[in-house]
């Protein structure tokens, strides 16, 4: 016996799977923004590793407003890009949905 999984199913699938990446991008951008603020060791390997995937995940984002505040710098460069991963690949998921 044979099923057939409709070409809709695979496409919530993936749309999810799109959804997910941007999700994980947007929490490794808010993480990496809590260690700056909180002040984190930045000999740590934990430390590290986030800043590696962390800064270049923010794209163009670095230094796009000038803030003398370091805290609210750290929030703007790595908030804008959580917000941006969330809302391109929100957008990419509904249009693979449709």
């Amino acid at each position: 016996m044979t099923t057939w999984r409709s070409h809709r199913s695979s496409r919530t699938t993936a749309a999810r799977v799109i959804t997910g990446i941007g999700a994980l991008f947007a929490v490794i951008e808010v993480v990496y923004i809590l260690m700056i603020i909180a002040g984190a060791n930045a000999g740590n390997a934990f430390y590290g590793f986030i800043r590696a995937l962390a800064v270049p995940l923010a794209l163009f984002f670095p230094g796009l407003f000038p803030v003398s505040n370091p805290d609210i710098a750290a929030i703007l460069d790595y908030g804008l890009p959580a917000v941006f991963w969330l809302a391109v690949t929100g957008f990419i998921a509904r249009m693979l949905g449709r």
